[in-house]
């Protein structure tokens, strides 16, 4: 396996596919995943000639179950030395639910002061904040993720099940076309990491403020939502990453779930793919 062991000591795993000279494209999976979550898009993007690259977030995946640093700082230090270790340059950064702060984090205060970033993207991703703040009263109260921290201390096997086979991905609508492959792929992702990882993450992915973290990002960026989103709240998360980015582009997906890049990966990987080449 390729695995890097960053500066505290901990081993993470990554995947770094096609011409080493091509534009790269890195992608950052959502909790409690791992970089397989971006099987679609990889493929995808590999045979439009581009490198591509993703990792396993510490805890997560094929990366060390390490018990500390599982906090955005962390998650962005840790995509910055799979960054610096493959020597990325003009890279497209791309980043799903949890990983569309890690990725935020990373441009804002990693990629462009290194200038190894030419465009950014989040999709159905967690800033400014998930939590219900007195800054942002519109977020979800905080005991909304301590009934996750409940399902992953208290019976994490069914709790993962629970969340892909209904809000996840949209499952749990009438008439949705429910895809039991895609439902235990998220499952395998899941139980493959550490439920320590997954418990702290939680905290990472729901109170982290990064207000400003937006406000630095001044190469392009694309916002991507789903507006039947049961995870992150499309209203609050699409308007204020507008707000605040400098240079963003917002598109919303009618219909479209917290899931989207997999269920509905031919829409958005051509998407993805009018936005870095545009």
């Amino acid at each position: 396996m390729s695995t890097i062991t960053t500066q505290d000591g901990t081993e993470i795993f990554f995947k770094d596919w096609g011409p080493k000279d091509a534009q790269p494209i890195m992608f950052h999976h959502g909790w409690p995943l791992s970089s397989d979550d971006w099987d679609a898009q990889m493929l995808f993007f590999l045979a439009q000639g581009f490198r591509v690259v993703a990792h396993d977030r510490r805890g997560h995946g094929r990366s060390a179950q390490v018990d500390h640093g599982h906090d955005m700082d962390h998650y962005a230090a840790d995509a910055a030395a799979v960054a610096a270790h493959l020597d990325l340059r003009n890279a497209v950064h791309i980043g799903h639910s949890t990983g569309g702060g890690e990725v935020a984090r990373y441009v804002a205060q990693h990629g462009i002061p290194q200038g190894r970033v030419a465009k950014a993207v989040l999709v159905a991703a967690v800033p400014p904040i998930m939590l219900k703040t007195d800054r942002y009263p519109n977020g979800l109260p905080l005991e909304v993720f301590d009934g996750f921290r409940t399902g992953v201390a208290t019976d994490r096997a069914q709790f993962f099940r629970d969340v892909a086979a209904g809000p996840f991905y949209g499952f749990n609508r009438d008439g949705a076309e429910v895809k039991q492959g895609v439902i235990d792929n998220w499952w395998r992702q899941g139980m493959m990491g550490s439920a320590l990882a997954h418990y702290e993450g939680i905290k990472a992915f729901s109170e982290t403020d990064q207000t400003e973290d937006l406000k630095a990002i001044s190469v392009p960026t694309l916002v991507m939502q789903g507006d039947d989103d049961q995870v992150v709240p499309y209203k609050n998360a699409v308007v204020l990453q507008a707000e605040l980015l400098p240079n963003a582009t917002s598109k919303i997906y009618p219909g479209f779930s917290h899931g989207m890049l997999t269920v509905n990966a031919d829409v958005l990987n051509a998407d993805l793919l009018a936005f870095i080449r545009g």
